[in-house]
């Protein structure tokens, strides 16, 4: 605790000659073609902020991207020559003193931290801000644009303190305090942008805050996956977790096998096993707003179908993510003792992650939105690879999962349940309900992030 003290007031005794410095470099050299993009998260976890970068940079501008730097970024926004990714220091909280303290000594380290690292990058018109977090970065980077005449843009992806009260409780000071912040910064912004019409509609009425909406939309890498590439992934995946491995040995021994997948030794053509288990796919932050609870529910139900006769496949269901709840599902999936169910719960490199949803055969969504505002950009993916979705309801699900539709909603795991044994009866049927939500997401031409930006938000731009 001591060293981290000393460290902040270091910081808070040099900055002043150096803000003064960056201060003037600031308003000598700023530029319209250039825009500083600031995650204080993980760069690698946030996707949005990434393609903010990437449609920038496609536009013209340069773009300065500020975040933590703790999972690679996707392969495109790192060999951009127009995208210089700048990395920020994660303060942990201390290990001693009171919590308020803790926390408290992390927000002014952050502030400080941030404010250095926007003063000394290069001039810029516009700050994007991804909100939550917002608590200190909204108040740093809107002083940041006062000194030096830069248009700040915040992104609010959902509210800050919503996801603080499912720790502490929405009665607690620092939720309220939270809150407090986070409505007052957020109309210092010279533009907001967010992701729900709904979450447009809250701001205005309750925050005072005018916003545009810009739903998620899928990448172009987000693509059904060709079955030869199916098969690389699995033989990849599959020397780790042993759920993806082939059950049993080709009579060739040249011949490649995985759980779903086999090559022929001869001609190299990958076609689907017999009797292949499902593919279920489900993506996770490992945080309170995910109740992993219903799927393992639904899965322990689906098995006592299985075993009772029902005509189901087998399934092999893969959670990706890392987060705080992690080990702690972790340890329940491992109480269980399922015959015909395997999971496993890899974190996946960020370009093989879009090649298994092109793969699967099921999305299952299990986020609940703290606020009720935001939606699953887990569920866009899924749907720009045209994979039908399994999403527990909350309120405004339906701007993006159109129930009977491209998917199905539920409300707890015996709805889960009884979705998965529809779905999946007399797999893989050409015929079944799964299919034909494939076929309406491949019918539906979904808009994709790029034309959508320039559609959305490059217009704002040249307004402001």
């Amino acid at each position: 605790m001591a060293a981290s003290c000393v460290a902040v007031l270091a910081l808070s005794l040099l900055l002043p000659p150096l803000l003064l410095i960056a201060w003037k470099r600031w308003r000598r050299g700023r530029t319209a073609r250039h825009a500083v993009v600031v995650v204080l998260g993980d760069v690698g976890r946030s996707p949005r902020m990434q393609y903010h970068a990437l449609s920038l940079a496609k536009c013209g501008f340069s773009v300065t991207l500020l975040g933590f730097c703790n999972s690679k970024p996707h392969d495109e926004l790192l060999q951009s020559d127009r995208i210089r990714i700048v990395p920020l220091t994660e303060l942990q909280r201390l290990a001693v003193g009171p919590h308020i303290l803790q926390y408290g000594v992390k927000v002014v380290f952050q502030a400080v931290h941030l404010l250095w690292k926007l003063m000394c990058s290069e001039p810029a018109a516009y700050i994007f801000l991804q909100n939550p977090p917002g608590l200190p970065a909204i108040a740093v980077c809107w002083f940041v644009a006062c000194l030096c005449g830069t248009k700040l843009v915040i992104d609010w992806h959902n509210y800050g303190y919503s996801i603080m009260g499912l720790v502490h409780g929405p009665s607690h000071c620092l939720v309220l305090l939270a809150k407090w912040y986070e409505k007052l910064c957020g109309r210092l912004s010279h533009l907001n942008l967010c992701v729900t019409s709904e979450m447009r509609e809250d701001l205005a009425e309750n925050w005072g805050i005018k916003a545009v909406t810009v739903y998620d939309k899928p990448a172009s890498f987000f693509k059904e996956t060709p079955l030869d590439l199916q098969h690389r992934l699995f033989m990849k995946l599959g020397r780790t977790y042993s759920a993806l491995r082939a059950s049993s040995d080709p009579l060739d021994p040249a011949t490649e096998r995985s759980a779903f997948t086999e090559r022929d030794a001869n001609s190299g053509m990958v076609t689907r096993l017999r009797g292949r288990p499902a593919l279920l796919v489900s993506s996770t932050s490992w945080t309170e707003d995910e109740d992993f609870s219903i799927l393992l529910a639904a899965l322990e139900k689906f098995e006592h179908l299985i075993l009772n006769g029902e005509s189901l496949p087998s399934l092999v269901c893969v959670i990706t993510g890392k987060g705080p709840l992690k080990e702690h599902y972790s340890h329940l999936i491992g109480q269980k003792h399922l015959q015909h169910i395997q999971v496993c719960t890899p974190w996946l490199e960020a370009e093989d992650y879009p090649l298994l949803l092109g793969s699967a055969d099921l999305g299952v969504c299990l986020h609940k939105s703290s606020s009720g505002l935001d939606l699953p950009m887990k569920v866009v993916d899924m749907f720009g690879c045209c994979l039908p979705v399994c999403a527990v309801n909350f309120r405004c699900l339906h701007e993006l999962v159109k129930h009977e539709e491209n998917g199905l909603v539920f409300d707890d795991a015996e709805e889960l349940a009884a979705q998965l044994q529809m779905l999946f009866s007399k797999f893989p049927d050409p015929d079944g309900k799964l299919n034909q939500f494939r076929k309406n997401l491949r019918e539906s031409e979904q808009l994709r992030w790029d034309e959508s930006w320039k559609q959305t938000v490059l217009p704002l731009l040249v307004d402001t």
